[in-house]
């Protein structure tokens, strides 16, 4: 069966890469994601043995983060209805309400969840003849949105395991949910899909980022590390007046964000572990004689563990509050994005690292040894939600040659790696349920 799985993740590889340069082209970032969740949703359905759960079935509405203004999601849905988005499942992604899941029920067994992202960046895109994308036709043609993070990979990898799973679903026993999520990216999507409750009958759940091959490795069959985060704007509200003629009139919302600003880099280091805050952006007043009456600042806050980010927010409120008291403003903190931190579950780790060792010697695995590293990854709600409920996670990555860092504008991956994480998935997939 192995062996099956092979061949038929092989087969899939050119549908799945000029699939996965679709995508690319048409670039959607955070719960715009309307064409691309139209289309995969149009795919699952056309395969005949998946229930498909699309819109508001997705996503819990009250707990979705960073959601862009109206104007915008509407503006976005009338672009993926020009750019050909299905007509069928395009109208359930109005207001945001993107991302797709695709449910094969196979009997009793346990039930299997995998994730694959699907949002771009808000990145423009090099035009530069070298970019591989640009020469081959398919840069992004949505000004200010790029896939330079590999989630147009993920979402067609996700596509091809469909595929495989539906030629071998009389070999399985049990469920696989295939979670499509929207908003990756600021770590927005991922808790509206647990709160949802999609995740409260899973036994396994798995995810998979494509990454840079640095030694020679094809898998690094493991992750974690990943910090706590919570991504907040602030708002600071004042009077504005005449800077000269009545100063005593306003109320300086700058310098009550400015001061936040200074305090806020102050914050005391945590005893038991890395600890992070950044004020990314400030932006405040009309003009050079006059007191700024708002101030709008974008931040965010990290820990090595959710109690030190817990720490660290707690904190950053406490700063904010006494900020824009001192200068007598008032404050609004509105929470943008938000990820806890966890570890893959070591038995899930082995039994990954030795199947590809048994059934894919041509692939070079390598056990995941956990490092230092500042990033974050909103999957870890799904690990969090499963592990705290006795199941296992994994959090894989898929190595091949990448052009640029992740998040630039010349980043490109070899489409090659697409094939063979479909052959990761479904083996795992088949190596539980079978």
């Amino acid at each position: 069966m192995y062996q099956k799985i092979a061949e038929l993740a092989s087969g899939v590889q050119d549908k799945i890469a000029a699939q996965r340069r679709d995508f690319h082209k048409h670039a959607e970032t955070g719960w715009l994601e309307m064409r691309t969740s139209s289309i995969i949703a149009r795919r699952l359905t056309d395969m005949g043995c998946f229930k498909v759960l699309v819109g508001k079935e997705v996503c819990d509405a009250d707990t979705r983060m960073g959601l862009p203004d109206q104007e915008v999601l509407d503006a976005n849905y009338q672009r993926a209805l020009e750019q050909g988005g299905d007509p069928e499942f395009l109208p359930f992604t109005k207001d945001g309400f993107t991302g797709v899941i695709g449910i094969l029920e196979c009997g009793e067994g346990p039930t299997v969840a995998l994730r694959f992202d699907i949002d771009a960046l808000g990145v423009i895109e090099s035009k530069e003849d070298s970019h591989y994308p640009m020469a081959e036709g398919f840069a992004s043609i949505n000004d200010g949105m790029m896939h330079s993070c590999g989630h147009d990979g993920h979402a067609c990898t996700g596509l091809g395991v469909a595929e495989v799973l539906a030629n071998i679903k009389d070999q399985l026993h049990g469920t696989v949910k295939l979670i499509f999520q929207p908003a990756e990216e600021g770590v927005r999507g991922a808790r509206s899909i647990v709160e949802k409750g999609h995740l409260d009958d899973v036994d396994f759940v798995i995810g998979n980022h494509i990454g840079a091959n640095t030694d020679g490795a094809d898998f690094v069959t493991g992750g974690g590390g990943a910090m706590a985060t919570t991504k907040l704007d602030v708002w600071f509200r004042g009077a504005s007046a005449h800077a000269s003629g009545a100063p005593h009139v306003g109320k300086n919302a700058l310098q009550a964000a400015a001061a936040a600003v200074m305090n806020l880099y102050a914050i005391p280091h945590h005893g038991k572990g890395e600890s992070r805050v950044n004020v990314g952006t400030l932006h405040a007043g009309t003009g050079r004689n006059v007191i700024a009456d708002i101030a709008k600042m974008e931040m965010e806050v990290r820990g090595k563990s959710t109690e030190i980010k817990d720490y660290m927010e707690a904190c950053a409120r406490n700063v904010i509050k006494s900020c824009a008291e001192m200068y007598g403003c008032t404050y609004e903190i509105k929470v943008m994005g938000a990820a806890q931190t966890a570890e893959s579950s070591p038995e899930l780790m082995k039994r990954a690292y030795d199947l590809i060792c048994r059934e894919m010697p041509e692939y070079k695995a390598k056990e995941y040894v956990p490092q230092p590293g500042g990033g974050s990854e909103d999957f870890t709600y799904m690990m969090e939600r499963v592990q705290s409920r006795g199941g296992q996670a994994l959090f894989f990555r898929s190595l091949c040659p990448c052009a640029g860092p992740g998040h630039s504008r010349i980043y490109n991956f070899d489409e090659a790696v697409l094939s063979r994480a479909v052959r990761v998935f479904c083996s795992l997939v088949y190596d539980i349920l079978k």
